[in-house]
């Protein structure tokens, strides 16, 4: 992964997480940062797929 986007998708992914937080919160789950790192992780995964899935289709369609 670019290390930048990383950067860009970490940032994306700390926006939205105080509203995770409130939902989960409000199912009972608990939340804390040493609890969220993981799941975070694994959503920075699935932007940067969304990313390059993005990414390829630009390309195909500009060479159309």
């Amino acid at each position: 992964m670019n290390p930048q986007k990383n950067m860009q998708f970490l940032q994306i992914a700390l926006q939205y997480l105080p509203e995770a937080k409130a939902v989960l919160e409000g199912s009972g789950v608990e939340v804390d940062m040493a609890k969220a790192q993981p799941v975070l992780e694994l959503l920075m995964k699935v932007m940067n797929d969304a990313y390059e899935l993005g990414r390829e289709e630009a390309l195909t369609e500009k060479e159309e």
